[in-house]
């Protein structure tokens, strides 16, 4: 990961990191009270782009708790959105929190090419999913 000077962000890279960090207030986390927010840019073609936010959800049962990431993802999937440019995540954190391994290898499903935006309290941090997860698992093909 490499830090990124603010000044550099696109208008859009700042608009989705402020959506982040405006979800990760809705979190539901009881129990550890993390609470990360993560925003996704849609850019289906035709249909233009669009901001998409989720939270992470915890639950009793650790197992179930849904992370940020895969909160975002899905709401965009299930809005008909296939084509992701960048993906903002957002904790209130003094160092970077990058997606766990479920999430990278979610994200790698359905967003392989995608720039990861990380804010934390001390800057923001840019990263790519094959950094993050090089070698990752897919279905071997006939």
């Amino acid at each position: 990961m490499k830090p990124v000077e603010r000044d550099t962000l696109s208008e859009t890279d700042l608009e989705l990191l402020a959506a982040a960090r405006e979800v990760s207030d809705r979190a539901y986390a009881p129990y550890s009270g993390f609470r990360v927010g993560c925003a996704v840019l849609a850019s289906d073609g035709d249909r233009g782009t669009e901001i998409v936010a989720g939270c992470n959800i915890e639950n009793a049962s650790y197992s179930l708790t849904v992370c940020a990431e895969r909160a975002a993802m899905g709401a965009a999937v299930s809005r008909g959105r296939r084509a992701f440019d960048v993906i903002a995540i957002y904790t209130h954190t003094p160092h970077p929190t990058p997606p766990c391994g479920a999430c990278r290898q979610f994200l790698h499903e359905l967003a392989r090419g995608v720039r990861i935006l990380i804010e934390c309290e001390t800057g923001v941090f840019e990263t790519d999913l094959a950094t993050l997860l090089p070698d990752a698992f897919e279905q071997p093909s006939e």
